[in-house]
């Protein structure tokens, strides 16, 4: 049936001029047409004024609209309004003074008649403001249990070219920080200048509601091209008494009391900065409260936090949610007034926040997630994947036994079945991702029961299942068929007819390049494993892991292979195979890989937006087009990638939002909830977060680099649970907020953690001596740090111009010798704290130049070591072992 236009757009345009916009309204509707920045000659819009006219119906929410529930004052039943459900025109006031146009909603809240709702477009000392006045239309008071603001910008990819999505769509992200919260929009070039959406007084961001829309016409809204659009929530009471009952949610629910007669104003500001870095800047130049914390808001118990905050009002109090879960100490480490600084130490797990009060009444909540130490993390990953992920079953008819298999922790068991057959499949992201994740937590911190295990899965599972021995690898060993295995029982419960519901042919492809990927990670971290710590590895030499690793890229790149030229997720990892080529001196293979690698990275060097996939949008190929653009030197091709990037990974005071690369569809394809939704902490995170961290160890002067791509590379930590499982991604919607039940595709994740993972020791013009992975515990007349990272294997000075890194043993400390640009390394065999992790002979020492060190020279040992395969070896007696380091 035929929709019935109700928005107005027939009856045109009121266009205004403020000094940074261009404003359009429709008339009728008096919503938000278009929004443009001044002096932008590319014509940028925020808004997607050109799919208008296909969201022009009810039930469409667009900038202008409010949503609400209400009840008489004591009532237990809340009356709901929404301006978007049965649209129309609204009453024309008249625009005096600083109002650009004025408008009553009662025409278009049929029904609705508790509340009297003027909407306000205003020019307020130059600035755009949208407010709402809120009358008590009532002769008894009343209570506002929710309202809300539909927020619209174009993030509507549908039917658009590559060129069309990155130079004419935004993506946005909330501080829900109550009235420090705000909403930042980037469009996805990542340099032309953001829209922020600041709070007025009285309108604090307390929820994040995702709006429901028809999702069957176009520009299909809730899609892979279309993600949806949001709701910022002044209150939240009446959703937490309803759809967020069983859920704990971002900040604790509000609600507002009005008497009769009585009218309180909820809006926005909308204002630029002048670059998605300078977002904190304009926020401190337009006096709101800032918060900067590091090394995030992930914070592992054995690490002690900073939070530094500038707000022109002192801080009167700081709270902690859930009691206890929190401590904090002032400390004086910031470089001017205009900061306050605070150690925070977690004593709980999971979520916490901080609620900062300000002298002038300001609330601020800052959220942070609380693990376990990050090396009793990641111990703890390896041991679950590999005891209750262990699938051994010789009668399984697919090939999947012995292997690390996909798991659902909501049962406890085995994803054995799933009409997605890369799950329970072994191949694909969803597939593959347990194995690949026990395969880099062996890279990271290996352990001799489950490398064993994983010996063995390489040799009966891996290879000859997973990978035909030519070097192919199948989307998936398991597949719907039932006349193939007629010993197996496929539960019928499941529906078999989707397209997803692979028979064996389809399964057995090996077209697919992603595939590849995750079997050479798997071969190159059992050749590190090998190599460094050969007691714990039988079956094959780590010449045969090199060789395996290098015949999988070959082949992927042989030809006959799908999406071998775009960007792949991981494939930073064929950069690290590529430099331990060299390094072993194996230069026919090295030359064969990095021919490979050339041969892609020129055809992306000739496109302005070489950031494809199998999706219409994506932000899987930036890593990889980033790290070949790099090596081969094409500056302008990396710069490109890390600006994409940039724009959708952001800098947020919120664990789930901080470091978190733009991830919305995979649950579809990998969770077991399956839902469109902004995805926190999915494998995005730590695979965005390399470039950002490869790009700061060349230009440490970028500090913003350094703190979004350590929050992505925190991210996969967040992921896993008390027990070691580990979930795919966690779930944003507010009447959801868990993590997922199945483990699904978070090997990825856990990759791009483990491949940049460690302490990053820096100055910090604002705050001092800070270390991201570390503690500092003394900073005269030497900066002494405790390694605290998950690896404890990599230590980066930007001083000394190279990156520090352990290919065997683990770092305890530092102590960095400014005067001196010297370093002396605590190198123990075995990472403290973990029992379960395999002692190390020796210490394995690389130095990676990154930039020239400050003063020239070359870093190297101040004692005579030998070296072996570009690692100095550093003997260790009784466990640990001294190091000193110099700029000579």
């Amino acid at each position: 049936m035929a929709q019935t236009p109700t928005l107005g757009l027939e009856d045109g345009l009121l266009t205004f001029d403020t000094p940074e916009f261009t404003v359009q309204l429709v008339k009728d509707s008096q919503v938000l047409y278009s929004l443009k920045t001044k002096g932008n000659s590319s014509g940028f819009d925020f808004i997607p004024w050109d799919m208008m006219s296909q969201r022009q119906y009810d039930g469409n929410y667009h900038l202008g609209d409010l949503t609400f529930r209400v009840r008489a004052l004591g009532s237990s039943s809340w009356v709901s309004g929404d301006s978007s459900q049965a649209r129309q025109p609204v009453i024309t006031l008249p625009a005096s003074g600083n109002n650009l146009a004025v408008s009553n909603l009662a025409p278009t809240l049929q029904g609705s008649t508790m509340l009297n709702i003027t909407r306000r477009w205003v020019l307020s000392n130059g600035n755009l403001e949208l407010l709402f006045d809120v009358q008590n239309a009532q002769t008894t008071a009343v209570e506002i249990g929710s309202i809300g603001a539909p927020l619209e910008f174009n993030n509507i990819f549908t039917d658009r070219t590559a060129a069309e999505t990155n130079e004419q769509c935004s993506l946005f992200d909330p501080y829900i920080g109550q009235d420090a919260g705000y909403v930042q929009v980037t469009p996805l070039l990542g340099t032309l200048p953001p829209l922020l959406v600041l709070p007025m007084d009285s309108s604090p961001l307390e929820g994040w509601r995702f709006l429901p829309e028809n999702t069957t016409a176009s520009p299909y809204y809730q899609s892979q091209t279309f993600e949806g659009l949001y709701e910022w929530q002044f209150h939240t009471l009446a959703y937490a008494e309803n759809e967020w009952k069983n859920v704990t949610p971002w900040n604790a629910p509000t609600s507002a009391i009005l008497q009769p007669g009585e009218t309180r104003t909820y809006g926005f500001q909308f204002r630029l900065a002048p670059s998605i870095r300078g977002i904190e800047g304009k926020l401190q130049e337009l006096q709101r409260p800032v918060a900067v914390g590091i090394p995030g808001y992930i914070l592992p118990a054995d690490q002690v936090g900073r939070l530094f905050l500038r707000y022109p009002a002192k801080v009167q109090s700081i709270t902690a949610y859930p009691s206890g879960a929190l401590s904090w100490n002032v400390v004086d480490e910031a470089k001017n007034s205009s900061w306050v600084g605070y150690s925070v130490t977690a004593h709980t797990w999971g979520r916490a926040r901080l609620t900062i009060t300000y002298a002038d009444g300001t609330i601020q909540t800052v959220h942070y997630y609380l693990t376990k130490p990050a090396v009793e993390a990641i111990s703890d990953l390896g041991n679950f994947l590999t005891t209750s992920q262990w699938f051994d079953d010789p009668t399984d008819p697919f090939g999947r036994s012995p292997s690390v298999i996909s798991y659902d922790r909501e049962v406890n068991d085995f994803v054995r079945d799933d009409p997605r057959a890369w799950i329970p499949g072994l191949s694909d992201e969803a597939g593959a991702g347990s194995w690949l994740a026990s395969m880099m937590k062996q890279f990271a911190q290996p352990n001799a029961e489950e490398v064993g295990k994983m010996e063995e899965f390489v040799n009966r599972t891996l290879l000859g299942s997973v990978q035909n021995f030519n070097g192919t690898v199948k989307k998936s060993v398991y597949f719907y068929q039932p006349n193939l295995v007629p010993n197996y029982t496929y539960p019928s419960t499941i529906d078999w007819t989707n397209w997803w519901s692979w028979n064996q042919s389809t399964s057995f492809a090996t077209v697919r390049a992603y595939d590849y990927i995750h079997v050479t990670a798997a071969y190159w971290a059992m050749y590190r494993v090998a190599r460094n710590y050969p007691a714990l590895v039988k079956t094959y030499t780590w010449e045969w892991y090199l060789q395996q690793a290098v015949l999988t890229v070959a082949t992927m790149t042989g030809g006959g292979v799908d999406y071998v030229d775009d960007g792949l997720m991981e494939e930073t990892v064929i950069r690290f195979l590529l430099e331990d080529l060299k390094r072993e001196g194996l230069n026919e293979n090295a030359s064969l890989v990095e021919a490979r690698m050339g041969a892609r990275e020129a055809i992306w060097a000739q496109e302005r937006y070489p950031f494809g996939s199998e999706m219409a949008w994506d932000s899987t190929g930036q890593e990889g087009v980033y790290a070949w653009a790099k090596y081969f030197n094409d500056t302008m091709t990396a710069l490109n990638a890390l600006n994409s990037i940039i724009a959708y990974q952001p800098a947020i005071p919120h664990w789930g939002y901080n470091g978190n690369a733009r991830r919305y569809w995979d649950n579809v394809y990998g969770g077991k909830l399956q839902r469109i939704e902004r995805q926190i902490h999915h494998y995005g995170s730590g695979l965005n977060a390399q470039p950002l961290i490869s790009q700061y160890q060349s230009d440490p002067s970028d500090i913003y680099l350094l703190r979004v791509g350590y929050a992505g590379l925190s991210g996969p930590l967040s992921n896993i649970d008390q027990g070691g499982f580990a979930s795919a991604s966690f779930h944003s919607f507010e009447d959801t907020l868990k993590w997922d039940g199945y483990s699904g595709d978070y090997g990825p994740n856990l990759l791009g953690h483990t491949l940049q993972m460690g302490v990053y020791l820096v100055d910090h013009p604002d705050f001092g001596w800070q270390a991201f992975g570390g503690n500092v515990v003394s900073t005269s007349p030497t900066i002494q740090v405790q390694c605290r990272d998950s690896l404890r294997r990599r230590i980066f000075i930007p001083a000394l111009g190279a990156l520090l890194t352990l290919d065997a043993g683990a770092f305890t400390s530092f102590e960095y010798h400014p005067l001196t640009m010297s370093v002396t390394l605590t190198v123990a065999s075995a990472p403290e704290g973990v029992p379960r992790a395999a002692p190390a002979t020796e210490g394995r020492l690389v130095i990676t130049p990154t930039t020239v060190p400050t003063g020239g020279g070359t870093l190297g040992p101040m004692t005579s070591l030998q070296q072996e395969a570009g690692a100095w070896i550093v003997p260790l007696q009784g466990g640990f072992g001294n190091i000193t380091l110099a700029v000579v």
